[in-house]
């Protein structure tokens, strides 16, 4: 369970403490899905990094099924984004030099000592494989992503940020770099997954063609959020 509570954030300007966030409360459970509109700046991003645990809130607090992860040490904070929660970026981030498999195993690289990497690198590999396969990429895996259209690309995205099998999948503008038929083929992908997995899918975008196919829409207007 997603658990969000009197969120708020502001930054401070020399013209005195801007906020972008007061008030925000919402709750979702695993295969709850939504997505989160709004103009450019209007702190959808902010929302974002802060559910992440990449940001902290300046008020508010945020539970992910019952941790707070601003709460950890910065050690154990970076072990529970790693495990608990997947991203996936407008611009896809992978590497250049890896293969598609081994882009979509970089996260189970980060935080491992050797031996327990040697006993887990079967199943890892194993799960990773299925992964690709059911972001429909099997024929492409050891293909680099410079050899990959943009879609192929998102869709390598989405199988790394699954590959932990993370509570929390959070997704900012995943489509914003595509044409349609790319869009609406990482959409579905990204939905089909989602469902299968049970993740808490959250998804801030400007496409309302995104928007529409979650079944639960919210807006980011000065500073509030509102469900559509």
């Amino acid at each position: 369970m997603l658990k969000v509570t009197d969120l708020a954030k502001e930054y401070p300007t020399p013209r005195g403490p801007l906020r972008v966030l007061s008030g925000v409360s919402f709750d979702m459970a695993p295969g709850d899905a939504a997505a989160i509109m709004g103009p450019s700046g209007s702190g959808k991003s902010s929302l974002l990094y802060i559910l992440g645990g990449l940001e902290p809130p300046s008020s508010g607090t945020v539970t992910l099924d019952g941790r707070n992860p601003f709460e950890l040490s910065p050690i154990d904070l970076a072990a529970f984004r790693n495990t608990q929660i997947g991203f996936v970026f407008q611009d896809h981030c992978l590497l250049p030099q890896c293969t598609v498999l081994e882009n979509v195993l970089i996260p189970t690289l980060v935080g491992q000592d050797s031996s327990r990497r040697s006993l887990e690198a079967k199943a890892e590999q194993a799960r990773a494989r299925q992964l690709i396969e059911q972001v429909g990429l099997a024929d492409r895996i050891e293909h680099r992503p410079g050899e990959l259209s943009g879609g192929e690309r998102q869709r390598v995205a989405i199988a790394r940020a699954l590959v932990r099998g993370p509570r929390l999948l959070l997704c900012d503008e995943p489509t914003g770099n595509l044409d349609r038929v790319a869009a609406d083929n990482v959409a579905s992908v990204l939905l089909e997954l989602h469902k299968l997995k049970q993740t808490i899918l959250i998804v801030v975008t400007h496409s309302a063609a995104l928007a529409e196919k979650l079944p639960a829409r919210f807006n980011l207007i000065d500073a509030h959020l509102e469900r559509s």
